[in-house]
C-alpha cells in the first residue's frame, strides 16, 4: 500500500490483483450486466490510481475500493438509463465450483443462486447497493452509511426493505417452482394437477 501511494505501479497492480475478484463481483451485482461491470471496474481502478496518494488509510484498500466502485456504478447506471432503453439480458450462468458437492446439489445451488441474483438485480438501485454491500461484502451498517453518504439508520431501513423484497420475490419463485414440480409429479402419475 505504501509503495503504491509513492507511485509504484507494480505495487498498485498487486493491489488490483488482490482485490479484482471482489470488486468485479460488487460491480456486477450493482449493474447486473457483465459489460457494464467491466466498465465500472475499469473506471473504479483508474479513479483509485489517480487518487491513491490521497488515500489516508482510515479503512482498508478493499473498503476504499468498494466505495469507489459503488460511486462508479451509480454514475454508470445513471448515464446508462439516460442513454439506453433496450432490455438487458439476465442470462448469466452462476456455477458453484466446490468439487466436494455432488452434481444434484450443485445444480440446486446454481438454480438458487440464479434466482437470488435475479432478485437482487430487480431491486431499485438504492436498495440493491445496501444489500450487496452488507450481505455480499460484509460491510457494517456504519460502513455502508459512509460508502453511500447516508445515515446509519437509513442504511438499516434500506437493508430491511431490501431483504423484505428479496424474501417476497424468492418466496413467489419457490411457490412457482413447487407448483411446477407438483404438476409434473401428477402428470407422471396420470393424475390431474391440483
Amino acid at each position: 500500500m505504501e509503495a503504491a501511494r509513492r507511485g509504484d505501479r507494480d505495487a498498485f497492480n498487486e493491489l488490483v490483483r488482490s482485490t479484482y475478484r471482489d470488486i468485479y463481483s460488487l460491480a456486477y451485482r450493482l449493474t447486473g450486466n457483465r459489460d457494464d461491470a467491466a466498465d465500472v471496474v475499469q473506471d473504479a481502478y483508474v479513479r483509485a490510481y489517480r487518487a491513491i496518494r490521497r488515500f489516508r488509510g482510515d479503512s482498508s484498500f478493499s473498503t476504499w475500493m468498494y466505495r469507489i466502485t459503488s460511486n462508479c456504478a451509480s454514475t454508470h447506471l445513471s448515464r446508462r438509463s439516460r442513454q439506453r432503453t433496450e432490455e438487458l439480458s439476465d442470462e448469466v450462468p452462476i456455477v458453484d465450483q466446490r468439487p466436494e458437492q455432488d452434481p444434484s446439489l450443485r445444480a440446486e445451488a446454481a438454480v438458487l443462486r440464479h434466482h437470488i441474483d435475479r432478485a437482487i438485480r430487480a431491486l431499485p438501485e438504492r436498495l440493491r447497493q445496501v444489500v450487496v454491500l452488507r450481505d455480499l461484502h460484509d460491510l457494517s451498517h456504519s460502513e455502508i452509511a459512509d460508502e453511500l453518504g447516508i445515515t446509519t439508520s437509513a442504511a438499516k431501513v434500506r437493508l430491511h426493505r431490501a431483504r423484505q423484497r428479496l424474501r417476497a420475490v424468492l418466496q413467489r419463485t419457490t411457490d412457482l417452482g413447487a407448483g411446477q414440480t407438483a404438476s409434473v409429479h401428477h402428470e407422471e402419475q396420470g393424475e390431474a394437477a391440483p
